[in-house]
């Protein structure tokens, strides 16, 4: 199984780009996907997710307004669309399939990880 996060990069304030995971090994269309994001000296962070049913949620209402889930079934990828990116947005964004039970949002619910990919966002 192999997870491989894609798309990062540095971007612009206000700009928009979107992360890609793609995997091999396992169907996507069969387990929740869920994107984390690690900030430079903090824990991992859950950001959004879609279930095997196709249910989004995303962990916060702020999260929301900016960011949107996406899955290509035909493709196997999660896609992370981020848009009015902002500094504080500056982190490596993980994507995760697996999980295990409990909070889908907790990092060590998951098996599966990919090895990251860098988004910063600086002028």
């Amino acid at each position: 199984v192999q997870l491989v996060e894609s798309g990062g990069g540095l971007v612009h304030p206000g700009g928009s780009l979107r992360l890609s995971c793609a995997a091999s090994g396992l169907s996507l269309n069969e387990y929740t996907v869920t994107w984390f994001r690690q900030f430079s000296g903090k824990e991992r962070e859950g950001v959004a997710l879609i279930s095997s049913a196709n249910e989004v949620t995303y962990r916060t209402n702020s999260l929301k307004g900016r960011f949107t889930l996406s899955k290509d079934n035909a493709e196997n990828k999660v896609y992370l669309q981020i848009n009015s990116l902002k500094p504080e947005d500056t982190a490596v964004y993980y994507c995760a399939a697996h999980f295990t039970g409990g909070d889908r949002f907790d990092p060590r619910q998951y098996l599966y990880w990919g090895q990251g990919t860098q988004l910063t966002v600086s002028s």
